[in-house]
């Protein structure tokens, strides 16, 4: 039996190369795909190797602004809350925490402040995000998984290392808590 990670990749190409798929879609697929591809997010570009790209820095052009990549940033959460449709034949059983999130949930991706993104989450429900034990509220495991996915797309736009800079700073945000940085 194939891998979870072997069967998105096909179901992606599948995407990308189906006739019915719209432009805008396929150009997210695309994205999704290449994040995959290159997970570890090192590049075999010449030069450092102590240089780190996302997976997704060459999408936008090498000297894309923020709000560029905060466009980008943008269709890729949407694209991953619609991946599939309840119900239909080529609904697709992997587990994504975006799509599997409660419904009410909503996004937003800011660029505040030069050299800074941030995702902020809203639309919570408390028994979903938030666990209470011994009177103390904290983040529920399914909504920093939910974080963590949001920071994996984010990141894939950046860049880092010792020779350059990062291209931004992000965070993922929910009201006041600041679970990704």
């Amino acid at each position: 039996m194939a891998s979870g990670g072997v069967l998105r990749i096909a179901r992606l190409r599948a995407l990308i190369d189906h006739p019915g798929t719209g432009a805008g879609e396929r150009a997210v697929a695309q994205r999704m795909l290449d994040r995959i591809l290159h997970k570890s997010g090192t590049s075999a570009r010449a030069g450092s190797v102590r240089r780190s790209y996302g997976a997704r820095h060459d999408r936008g052009g090498r000297h894309a602004d923020l709000a560029r990549i905060v466009e980008m940033i943008r269709a890729d959460l949407d694209f991953a809350q619609r991946f599939t449709v309840p119900g239909e034949t080529a609904e697709l059983e992997l587990r994504s925490p975006i799509r599997d999130a409660p419904a009410g949930i909503t996004y937003s991706v800011e660029s505040p402040s030069y050299g800074r993104i941030v995702i902020g989450i809203e639309g919570v429900p408390l028994e979903w995000g938030w666990s209470c034990a011994d009177g103390i509220e904290t983040v529920a495991p399914a909504l920093r998984e939910l974080a963590a996915a949001l920071a994996d797309i984010m990141d894939s736009y950046n860049r880092d290392g010792p020779e350059i800079g990062k291209r931004f700073f992000g965070s993922v945000r929910v009201h006041d808590v600041t679970l990704v940085w």
